[in-house]
């Protein structure tokens, strides 16, 4: 299942240097005030749970510096998840260097591609950026494998937010859910890059996951990001 935990790995992702701005200003459009949808009534084979942000949190520094960690765990294990190695990347530079290459944009994960976050205040003024609906997930510095076992297989994976490209003193949701196996080949792999207003109410998130599909519950965090420089 994914699991947040309240653990940093600030050491490592520092090295990598991802406080540089990834990009330069943000949008600050109003959050959707959507309520996280109930686990369906089948097991779902992906669990996910986010430890940061937490509910209610005030995060960040002007708009960046603020985390989003998750655990996810695949019952059909690593081929299941779509997961193509570790991870240690960052923008510019530090985009798909050793010792753990990844690529690192908006769109897809390449490491987790059945994977979506969103920010309901995410920018469309920026390239790259569609609004809400962009999918995070390929944002991601750091991924590995915490723990095999007969549950299944536990995937970290960890944001540290270079740039306020969700706003600044703004409150916001992030969405986080896997996608289900939509093209049924037994991989969890068919992440959109930007989700559509699937269910045509003029907003994106989690209904619209829904509306799509997916093989783990949608997971709904309302917090805030501080617009203080310190």
């Amino acid at each position: 299942m994914i699991k947040i935990r309240n653990r940093r790995i600030a050491a490592v992702v520092g090295s990598v240097g991802v406080l540089g701005a990834i990009v330069a200003g943000a949008a600050s459009a109003s959050p959707t005030s959507e309520k996280s949808v109930p686990a369906a009534s089948k097991k779902h084979p992906v669990e996910i749970e986010v430890l940061a942000p937490g509910k209610g949190d005030n995060a960040g520094i002007a708009g960046a510096g603020w985390f989003v960690d998750l655990r996810v765990q695949y019952e059909g294990g690593l081929a299941a998840a779509g997961f193509t190695g570790l991870q240690l990347t960052g923008p510019a530079a530090h985009a798909n260097t050793a010792p753990f290459p990844g690529s690192f944009s908006t769109g897809q994960d390449d490491r987790l591609p059945g994977l979506v976050v969103l920010a309901s205040t995410t920018t469309s003024t920026i390239k790259g950026f569609s609004g809400p609906g962009t999918n995070l997930a390929n944002l991601f510095n750091l991924t590995g494998v915490t723990d095999r076992s007969k549950k299944g297989d536990e995937i970290w994976d960890s944001w540290l937010v270079g740039a306020p490209i969700a706003g600044q003193d703004v409150d916001t949701t992030l969405t986080v859910a896997v996608i289900a196996d939509l093209n049924h080949d037994g991989i969890y792999d068919d992440a959109p890059s930007v989700v559509p207003d699937a269910n045509g109410d003029g907003t994106i998130g989690a209904q619209d996951l829904e509306t799509i599909g997916v093989a783990s519950q949608i997971t709904t965090i309302p917090f805030h990001i501080l617009g203080a420089p310190k």
